[in-house]
């Protein structure tokens, strides 16, 4: 697994496949989901070989039913012209119909977003964590940042603290 690919989003015994990277910067994440994915013929091939880009992707509940779109899955190398699908088709998502209800009632009342996270094999089944997201504005990044950094300097402070009182070993 790369350094990039964190595993907070995806269960234990996982296999990560993609995650976004972008989503936990540009979002605050209120709540996840783990949805399967309805996939055509070899899609799993070529997700198996990590062919996938997940960043520019997003979700959105319409007549009841989940839709990720945007989620680009290249063509398995070894299949047949006739049997390719297209990258960028628009993929059903599989949820319990009272989550999709509870998430379709948020994002109305609240203007949230549904963002997906990761994209992994769990037991076989190709599974996607699905964030429900409200956006950050620039100002909140920035503050973010400065929230940061103002926490690594009292840690430094703190443990240039604990250095000086700490008697040295006999």
């Amino acid at each position: 697994m790369a350094k990039s690919q964190k595993r907070r989003d995806v269960p234990e015994g996982a296999s990560v496949v993609a995650t976004n990277r972008r989503a936990r910067r540009n979002y605050d994440i209120l709540e996840t989901l783990e949805v399967g994915l309805v996939l055509q013929g070899s899609e799993v091939k070529s997700l198996r070989e990590g062919n996938v880009q997940i960043a520019e992707s997003w979700a959105r509940i319409d007549r009841g039913e989940l839709w990720l779109h945007n989620l680009h899955i290249s063509p398995y190398s070894h299949s047949a012209a006739s049997f390719r699908s297209e990258p960028d088709r628009v993929r059903k998502l599989l949820a319990h119909r009272r989550e999709i209800q509870r998430l379709a009632s948020r994002v109305d009342q609240e203007r949230l977003a549904l963002v997906p996270l990761a994209l992994y094999f769990n037991e076989g089944k190709a599974k996607l964590a699905l964030a429900l997201a409200r956006g950050r504005t620039r100002s909140d990044r920035r503050r973010d940042i400065q929230q940061r950094a103002a926490d690594a300097e009292a840690a430094r402070s703190m443990a240039a603290a604990r250095r000086r009182r700490t008697p040295p070993p006999p």
